[in-house]
């Protein structure tokens, strides 16, 4: 006659069948690993977002983007507020927790692949400056306090405070309280800029890139992208 335990052994293989693996890492993709969603997540980490503000800086289809957010509320990473006559989207509590693994996924990306994958496109101003966080070079930034403030004119323009701190960095719109030195561009060249795409040193001779204040070059604590177009070009901004 079996015992209890050797009962329940014999059944185990049959019943575990149905149930999920044990597997964190596959555990965790079921809920972020389709395509879009960390993205999403990366741009909400900045703040409330409309649809269509979502769409431009993402570039995703309408009918994948309302189907990503709302598994994304579904799943209790995102939610709705109003301001004002609209609504916009804004990571919960529980979808801020998702913040060190989009950190991670940029950095491991910005520092073993970026510069064998350009030249890069055109996108938004905001876009590469929200990015800043993940791009710093913390070797270079440790020790360091100095805030930047970028002032951008035209299309995606807008007006941005950087400030570099101890080897961390944070990027939030609007004025800085006191901005150790300042950048002022229109809002393509400056993205032209970021991307490798337009030689720092031509910008500064034509009067398309303005430096304000005394202080280290901000380029200097970023890791940045390469132009295989332009190997010989400065990058003194």
């Amino acid at each position: 006659m079996r015992t209890e335990p050797e009962a329940q052994e014999k059944r185990l293989p049959a019943e575990a069948s149905a149930w999920p693996l044990f597997c964190p890492v596959g555990r965790a993709l079921d809920l972020i690993g389709e395509r879009w969603t960390l993205v999403l997540v990366r741009h909400l980490l900045g703040g409330p977002r409309g649809f269509q503000e979502l769409r431009n800086r993402t570039g995703i289809g309408p009918r994948v983007l309302t189907t990503r957010l709302r598994q994304l509320m579904e799943r209790d990473f995102v939610e709705t507020v109003r301001a004002g006559s609209r609504s916009l989207y804004t990571l919960t509590p529980f979808g801020r927790t998702l913040e060190p693994i989009v950190r991670e996924i940029a950095l491991w990306w910005v520092r073993n692949l970026m510069n064998g994958s350009g030249p890069y496109s055109d996108t938004a101003a905001a876009a590469v400056i929200e990015a800043l966080p993940f791009m710093l070079r913390e070797d270079r930034a440790c020790g360091v306090k100095i805030t930047y403030e970028i002032r951008l004119t035209g299309k995606g323009g807008g007006v941005w405070t950087i400030t570099i701190d101890d080897g961390s960095c944070g990027v939030r719109e609007g004025f800085a309280n006191h901005a150790d030195i300042r950048y002022t561009a229109e809002a393509r060249d400056w993205t032209l800029l970021a991307l490798g795409l337009l030689d720092d040193r031509k910008a500064y001779a034509q009067g398309r890139l303005i430096k304000d204040g005394t202080g280290g070059s901000m380029a200097w604590y970023f890791h940045q992208p390469s132009n295989p177009r332009e190997q010989d070009g400065g990058n003194s901004q």
